[in-house]
Parts: structure tokens; C-alpha cells; sequence
């Protein structure tokens, strides 16, 4: 996949602190997948306090995503395969 920041994704939630983007994640998402700090998804490891929430909706992930020295974000990316990854627990 690549790179995150080179990707095509939609910003929900910006610059927050990593609490309120998960609690975004799960006030706002009926399908929710909690997996371990380090989780490998889009290519990228995720950072944060596990579990980690990740939604699907259709086909997208909304997840948070952490940059250093930035702060945390919850995207929106497209993405049938991760997807269907995050639905079987296939990691």
C-alpha cells in the first residue's frame, strides 16, 4: 500500500489527543474492531494505548492515526482488502 500520508483519506476527527480519537471511533461506528498496539494495516504499525479501536464502514477503515509531533487524527480510507482483513481477525 504505502505510505498513509501519500494515501487518499479523509480526516474526521483532526489534531487530537489519542483518548478522544479512540472515543470518537467508538461513540461513532457501529463496527468495531479492537486490535494491539503495533498492528500492522495499510503497511503502516499502528501507535497507541491498546486496544486500539478501528471501524469499518462499507468499505472503510476509520482508524486513528497517530504522527509524531502532530498529534493523533482519525482517517478514512477506502479499502476493501483491509477490510475484509480486519472482518476474518487475519492479521
Amino acid at each position: 500500500m504505502g505510505c498513509i500520508d501519500e494515501m487518499n483519506y479523509e480526516i474526521l476527527l483532526p489534531s487530537s489527543g489519542f483518548k478522544e480519537c479512540a472515543d470518537f471511533i467508538k461513540e461513532n461506528f457501529r463496527e468495531v474492531y479492537y486490535v494491539p498496539a503495533g498492528y500492522k494495516i495499510f503497511d503502516s504499525f499502528l501507535i497507541g494505548i491498546p486496544p486500539i479501536p478501528v471501524a469499518v464502514e462499507n468499505d472503510d477503515v476509520i482508524l486513528t492515526y497517530v504522527k509524531p509531533c502532530h498529534g493523533s487524527f482519525v482517517l478514512r480510507i477506502t479499502s476493501k482488502q483491509e477490510v475484509e482483513r480486519l472482518r476474518t481477525g487475519k492479521k
